[in-house]
């Protein structure tokens, strides 16, 4: 049984209604690390419905959360906003709202790409509206129960003033800063960094928030939460995640959702990502150089207690390779191999919106990494295709939308991912090199070929094996000379293939040319 429909078994036997929810703090580009709890709870949320149960999907957006410091991905200018909530600090690029709508409004864009749409809570909104106000006093009126809980459980030692309420300064408009000394329902006495003293009341609404460690807990109860899953950071022994627990069922008097850890996606070479560290790639970014289903099958075929290493160069063709593989099982177009787990499931669930009819075309993303560096455009990649027997001559609307999408894919990774060795330029003239005498040999022996040769990869890649063969020539040195007059450089894709997605004459016109 694949892991999310255990997990939604196991909370329909507590219950049919539930509320799952996950919450992202939108203080830079949103990456796909983060992308792994949305998804897993997306998971569990359909095989909830699908069973029958009465569940509800909902994402807090963080972005009544305090601007920490400075970032590297952020001008120096914004060390004035530090300590701010993100909803009250401009928008970096001067198009949205805030700062926090400048990465919210992509992520919830990406969201909808992959099939998530949960109903959105602003946490900004519900303190300014008043929502947490009951949660605000309850808190102060359990101050000593809730240090007690920090304490023991944390071995954090609070201070002896301290409240759990963070005033936002009337004048620095600052979170940070503040120290709450004093309560006395309704008013909380404070100081800030800034030189300013004062009180507020906190029966009005926005004048603060409660530090995240009773924020959380009381956003359970106040939402109804019943599932969350968290980061293995919050999950640690006096962590977030355990003092929530407690707080919720001792100070809210609510039963604390039910757990679900799950581990880091690792970026190959770099560790967990961190987007405040610009150790990420962003969400937005995975779905300009994969598609959407891609994406969820990484989260889907992985128990969320296994961690991932994410591979953004070489490792992303692999990735969707494996994903084709799993597509042409599930249609019956291939056998199931070894260690082809739950792959119906996985399949479904890593399907954005509905899942396909028949098998939509398919066409290896390594093959287009070839096609997208000789043809500029998708028609001309569409032209050589049908040129050479790749696609049919009636071509579906809906096959030719798919391969259309991920030739795009592949150009944005060509730009921005794909490592060097990997890209090329087929140079409209021949490039000035300085050929060998053997590979001149090569070169004017297969210049002889050519005209009668069958313009398929292996036909290809056999002729200039066997000329190298028969001349004694080393093969490596027989197929760097093809790439030298065509691309100007010492390798290249693989070369039958590669040739035989050029038009024929134009292959034989620049050998020709340079073996004058």
């Amino acid at each position: 049984m694949h892991w999310a429909d255990v997990l939604a078994e196991e909370l329909l036997k507590k219950q049919t209604k539930h509320v799952l929810a996950t919450g992202i703090t939108p203080s830079g580009p949103i990456h796909i690390g983060n992308m792994r709890e949305i998804l897993t709870t997306d998971a569990v949320y359909r095989c909830l419905v699908e069973k029958g149960g009465d569940a509800e999907f909902i994402y807090i957006c963080d972005d009544y959360d305090p601007l920490r410091k400075v970032y590297p991905h952020l001008p120096s200018s914004y060390e004035q906003f530090v300590g701010k909530p993100l909803s009250e600090i401009p928008c970096p690029c001067g198009k949205h709202t805030s700062y926090a709508d400048h990465y919210l409004v992509s992520f919830l864009g990406s969201l909808h790409e992959i099939g998530v749409n949960p109903q959105v809570y602003r946490a900004s909104e519900m303190y300014k509206k008043g929502e947490y106000n009951e949660s605000i006093q309850i808190a102060l009126e359990n101050t000593d129960k809730i240090r007690t809980i920090l304490e023991t459980l944390s071995g954090r030692q609070m201070p002896k003033d301290w409240l759990p309420y963070n005033v936002k300064c009337e004048t620095c408009g600052r979170l940070s800063t503040t120290h709450p000394s004093l309560y006395e329902y309704p008013m909380v006495e404070y100081s800030c960094d800034c030189g300013h003293t004062g009180e507020v009341d906190i029966r009005k609404s926005g004048q603060g928030k409660l530090p995240w460690r009773v924020d959380w807990p009381a956003r359970w109860r106040m939402l109804g939460v019943t599932f969350e899953p968290c980061g293995k950071d919050h999950a640690t022994v006096g962590g977030t995640r355990e003092t929530g627990a407690k707080i919720s069922e001792e100070v809210y008097r609510y039963p604390h959702p039910g757990l679900l850890v799950y581990e880091f996606i690792m970026l190959k070479g770099q560790g967990a990502m961190h987007s405040s560290k610009g150790t990420a790639v962003s969400g937005e970014e995975m779905l300009k150089m994969t598609p959407p289903e891609v994406l969820r099958f990484l989260i889907m075929r992985n128990q969320p207690n296994r961690h991932i290493v994410f591979d953004s160069g070489l490792g992303l063709l692999t990735l969707v390779d494996e994903y084709d593989k799993e597509e042409e099982v599930y249609f019956g177009k291939e056998a199931e191999t070894k260690g082809m787990k739950e792959f119906k499931k996985i399949y479904e669930l890593s399907q954005p919106y509905h899942i396909p009819k028949t098998m939509p075309l398919h066409l290896p993303y390594r093959h287009l990494v070839t096609l997208d560096q000789i043809a500029k455009t998708w028609p001309e990649v569409k032209e050589i295709l049908l040129r050479t027997g790749q696609l049919p001559k009636k071509l579906k609307k809906d096959d030719e939308e798919h391969l259309m999408q991920r030739a795009e894919h592949v150009r944005f990774w060509l730009a921005t991912f794909a490592p060097d060795d990997v890209k090329f330029e087929v140079k409209i003239a021949l490039p000035k090199i300085i050929l060998t005498p053997e590979q001149e040999t090569v070169l004017y022996i297969l210049k002889e070929k050519i005209p009668d040769l069958t313009w398929e990869p292996e036909a290809i890649h056999n002729a200039i094996y066997e000329i190298a063969e028969e001349k004694k020539i080393p093969i490596k040195i027989a197929f760097t000379a093809v790439y030298q007059v065509l691309l100007g450089q010492e390798k290249g894709p693989r070369a039958g293939f590669f040739l035989s997605n050029l038009e024929k004459k134009f292959v034989l016109r620049r050998v020709t040319e340079a073996v004058k």
